[in-house]
């Protein structure tokens, strides 16, 4: 076997969501304008973090390209030439599941966010990210973490926080108080130990009460818990 094939055969059998972080992360770009394309690739590839394996501008090259690269991040945006960044994701994701998918995208509404994270993205933000940014979120998908853009979700969370909301999904009425205040945080971005110092529990405890958002909710990651609730959510103006 040569060399190039032992690599491609070892990267295919590492362990999904176990962290990269002491080799270059192997990245493909997807969007179906090709400046985009090019300006993603330049700064990705001005980083020492970052190899850039493929580039797509539509849903089937991108399959494609993905089978032949076995890429461990596919920066993706929702909307392609010949169909959805969403469909590509799903495709992508239930073939190689080790596969992390970053969706960077001009669509700031709940419902393009939402049916990101179902179809197994790890992470949702937009073009006005900042270079810096970016990167760290590629890393951080590529690592096994997770992420949404605080402008997709300022407009839900702050809501939240004054107590202007009104569960009226099922799944969510499951929740007690405190695994709904727990969930707010989640979809806030914090983690474990700052939920616990947020809310003075151990860190541990944090984690059950986290394990039990996620079986109530039906939803495999908290990425998925913090679209669902934005998704689920309806709120109720007070006069």
């Amino acid at each position: 076997m040569a060399a190039s094939e032992r690599d491609r055969a070892c990267h295919r059998r590492r362990v999904p969501g176990t962290a990269v972080a002491n080799r270059r992360l192997r990245v493909m770009v997807v969007d179906d304008h090709e400046v985009v394309r090019d300006g993603v690739r330049s700064l990705l590839s001005a980083s020492d973090d970052f190899t850039v394996v493929a580039e797509a501008g539509g849903v089937g090259e991108a399959v494609a390209a993905a089978a032949r690269t076995q890429p461990d991040v596919v920066v993706m945006d929702v909307r392609l030439r010949d169909g959805s960044g969403i469909e590509a994701t799903r495709e992508i994701r239930a073939r190689w599941p080790e596969i992390q998918v970053l969706m960077l995208t001009s669509f700031a509404d709940d419902e393009a966010l939402f049916a990101s994270i179902m179809a197994g993205a790890s992470g949702y933000v937009l073009k006005q990210i900042r270079g810096r940014e970016l990167l760290l979120a590629v890393r951080t998908v590529g690592n096994g973490g997770s992420l949404l853009d605080p402008q997709v979700t300022a407009g839900v969370l702050q809501r939240l926080r004054r107590g202007k909301h009104l569960f009226e999904d099922e799944r969510l009425g499951r929740l007690s108080g405190q695994e709904e205040r727990i969930l707010k945080l989640i979809a806030d971005g914090r983690t474990n130990r700052q939920i616990g110092e947020e809310l003075e529990l151990a860190e541990k405890t944090v984690k059950n009460y986290v394990s039990n958002i996620l079986g109530k909710l039906d939803v495999g990651r908290r990425a998925e818990a913090a679209a669902y609730l934005a998704r689920h959510t309806q709120f109720g103006e007070t006069g």
